[in-house]
């Protein structure tokens, strides 16, 4: 395969890249790879881009003893960078703070929500909403604004009939 790059050379590094669906495929000879940044296809991985770990980084923290340790299994940022995984169920404590960096920029969150089916998410936002009131309710007792309580209470009320009726519909 020619590079497709200086289409001279025999292509040795070849970089395929999915953006919406469609697939782009580069092939570049060793000149042009180095030319590019693409200095050792064989030690880039996605661990080190996704963590922003790069070879003068871990250089200086090794040379410093500054890398982050597993104090369990003794597995390090450059253990993990080869690997693409950890070592233990401790190395996610170990390395949290790059870990939620990494999280954040692959997914919404960092709480897992999960799904639900609509019915009983409906209940779930009731629930909720009753809690919220009975927490507000005991506040307003215990700052003895009773008729605030009063509207707590029946707020309460009406939510737990609405809840009913849910629970009753076939």
């Amino acid at each position: 395969m020619i590079c497709s790059v200086c289409k001279q050379h025999e292509a040795t590094v070849h970089l395929t890249q999915i953006i919406d669906d469609k697939m782009q495929t580069v092939d570049l000879c060793e000149t042009c790879s180095k030319a590019k940044g693409v200095d050792d296809p064989t030690g880039f991985s996605l661990a080190s881009i996704l963590l922003g770990l790069g070879s003068a980084q871990e250089s200086n923290q090794a040379a410093t003893g500054d890398e982050i340790k597993c104090p369990a299994c003794g597995f390090t940022q450059s253990d993990f960078k080869k690997a693409g995984r950890l070592g233990c169920a401790d190395c996610y404590r170990a390395f949290a703070d790059a870990l939620k960096g990494l999280l954040k920029s692959m997914h919404k969150g960092t709480k897992h929500t999960g799904k639900v089916p609509h019915s009983m998410r409906q209940n779930q936002d009731y629930s909720e909403k009753l809690r919220q009131l009975q927490k507000r309710l005991q506040q307003a007792v215990d700052k003895e604004d009773f008729e605030q309580a009063a509207s707590f209470r029946d707020a309460i009320k009406q939510v737990k009939e609405q809840m009913n009726q849910v629970l009753e519909k076939p």
